[in-house]
């Protein structure tokens, strides 16, 4: 073969991949997503806004290549089932789920539809996924938090405040991990050590957690601890005002929480998680399996604390514990 010849054939094989890709995405592919919180939602947007820039980096341009359909679920059940319903008749190729509701709800839609689900506590507990290395079935994705996080959350917030003796756990039971048994035998456990005696304050509504808050406040050395939960994330902004008329120390499981004026949090970066949704999804579109593909856990978390509120609520915080902080809002 003639050297000329040889590198034309070169070149073609290496043209080839691109060649490849430009035919797959001549066919408009169609995701739908449905996020567990309101429409509203200033961080939700902003990590929808992400995984749309990473699907965009890795090849798949809105209204070119790819269409999305979004639903939100804005913390409730049965609009979550509702919406998954609606999702599954668009006919799409792909559905990506916010949250736990979200999964749960696509998964009684679909058996045959790809479903990646992000911000997922207890993937195969909630029996979403067979095992984390062999998902099985059309479903994947990205997990949250272990159940002996609720020790983790324990100590910090003691930390942060020596004087607490009582803490109060906040969950809704038809939107939280286990109805809101997955982290209090870590919390129960923990707290022995800690000298504190920590009780479920179960809510379903902006009034039940408002009169929960003002209740377990009355008590002195009190504290509050908000795992992750749909509705707590859909009431937040009503959880930290009440939280801080009522001069209750508090730990979160999100930033958003201290963002908007919480003492502290530690949690998973969810926009390393988003961005790594927009990964599977292009896997997915491209051939593979969710089946084969393993459900990721995070890696990478952040603490978070707001000295504004500390010092609102008379805590002096330590040295240490600023060391330690990913971001301090002041």
């Amino acid at each position: 073969m003639r050297r000329r010849e040889f590198i034309a054939l070169s070149g073609a094989a290496a043209a080839w991949p691109l060649a490849a890709r430009a035919q797959l995405s001549e066919r408009v592919r169609r995701i739908g997503v449905l996020i567990q919180v309101a429409e509203n939602d200033v961080q939700a947007q902003a990590r929808i806004k992400l995984f749309q820039e990473t699907l965009q980096q890795l090849g798949w341009t809105d209204s070119r290549n790819i269409r999305f359909d979004y639903r939100w679920a804005r913390g409730d059940d049965d609009l979550a089932r509702k919406y998954a319903r609606e999702l599954v008749t668009l006919g799409p190729d792909l559905i990506v789920g916010q949250g736990t509701i979200s999964a749960r709800a696509l998964q009684q839609a679909t058996k045959t539809i790809p479903i990646v689900f992000v911000q997922v506590i207890n993937p195969v507990g909630a029996g979403f996924v067979t095992s984390l290395a062999h998902p099985g079935n059309n479903i994947t994705g990205f997990s949250m938090y272990e159940p002996d996080m609720g020790a983790k959350w324990l100590e910090i917030l003691k930390e942060i405040a020596p004087d607490v003796a009582r803490v109060a756990v906040m969950f809704n039971p038809d939107t939280a991990p286990g109805r809101g048994t997955f982290f209090m035998r870590s919390i129960e456990t923990a707290s022995a050590s800690l000298s504190i005696k920590p009780f479920a304050i179960p809510v379903h509504n902006a009034a039940a957690i408002e009169a929960a808050v003002d209740a377990a406040a009355r008590e002195p050395n009190g504290g509050l601890l908000v795992p992750p939960d749909a509705t707590t994330y859909v009431h937040r902004e009503l959880i930290v005002r009440v939280a801080a008329r009522d001069r209750m120390p508090a730990i979160y499981s999100q930033r958003f929480f201290v963002t908007i004026g919480g003492l502290i949090c530690y949690g998973i970066d969810t926009v390393e998680l988003f961005r790594q949704t927009a990964s599977y999804v292009d896997r997915i579109l491209r051939g593979e399996k969710p089946a084969d593909l393993p459900v990721q856990a995070p890696t990478k978390f952040q603490l978070v604390v707001n000295l504004k509120t500390a010092k609102a609520l008379g805590l002096t915080v330590a040295p240490t514990l600023l060391v330690r902080a990913d971001e301090v809002i002041e």
